[in-house]
């Protein structure tokens, strides 16, 4: 099963230095990406995830992101039944993180 994480789990998970950091893997597109993203997040678009789930790193933690969770929660099962155990979904995406976090963030 893959964990579900509110944008304000996740807030307090990036500022946790005490935590491994995890790694923020953005799967919408990239004008989606360029209009507003979560600081630190990878760009990698939901449909380039199959040739490039090589340039992740298994080992560490890993937070699928996308709009609203839906892309996002397909790229994190797409993921786990490859091998990697450590993978969480930001429920609610980019548009949860705007409303909670980062209310500068433009949202679309």
């Amino acid at each position: 099963m893959i964990e579900q994480l509110t944008a304000a789990e996740l807030a307090a998970w990036l500022a946790d230095d005490k935590r491994e950091a995890p790694q923020l893997l953005d799967v919408r597109e990239g004008w989606e990406f360029e209009r507003c993203a979560i600081p630190g997040s990878t760009l990698m678009p939901m449909g380039s995830v199959p040739g490039r789930s090589e340039e992740l790193d298994p080992e560490r933690p890993l937070v699928c992101i996308c709009h609203h969770g839906g892309r996002s929660m397909q790229v994190a099962m797409f993921l786990a039944q490859r091998g990697f155990t450590r993978v969480s979904n930001l429920s609610g995406g980019v548009h949860a993180w705007a409303l909670q976090v980062d209310p500068q963030m433009p949202t679309y």
